[in-house]
């Protein structure tokens, strides 16, 4: 079994977390940023994930989540530019199809 997890956080550190889960636009940072709150106010990984959030989710994925925020701050919360899903069309590229050789 995995040590717990520990979790400090400054005061100003907790008025940037609490200002993400009340106002920001996007959901997901939202979430984020509640687990975070519930782990550092010493709730278990395992309860924040299995119970503690609008879906389950893993303890892996959690404890990721408050790594990343530790590490990069507010802006390892958010979702980093080329990553997810491709998309399930790829338009084709202007000029016709396949080039011929001469």
């Amino acid at each position: 079994m995995p040590a717990p997890l520990v979790v400090a956080l400054r005061p100003e550190q907790i008025r940037e977390l609490e200002r993400l889960r009340d106002h920001d636009p996007t959901p997901y940072v939202r979430e984020k940023a509640a687990a975070i709150l519930k782990v550092a106010a010493g709730q278990s990984l395992r309860a924040v994930a299995r119970a503690g959030l609008l879906r389950p989710r893993r303890r892996e994925t959690v404890a990721a989540w408050v790594r990343r925020y530790l590490a990069e701050g507010a802006a390892g919360l958010r979702v980093r530019p080329g990553r997810g899903r491709k998309p399930a069309f790829f338009p084709p590229r202007r000029g016709g199809g396949a080039r011929r050789a001469a």
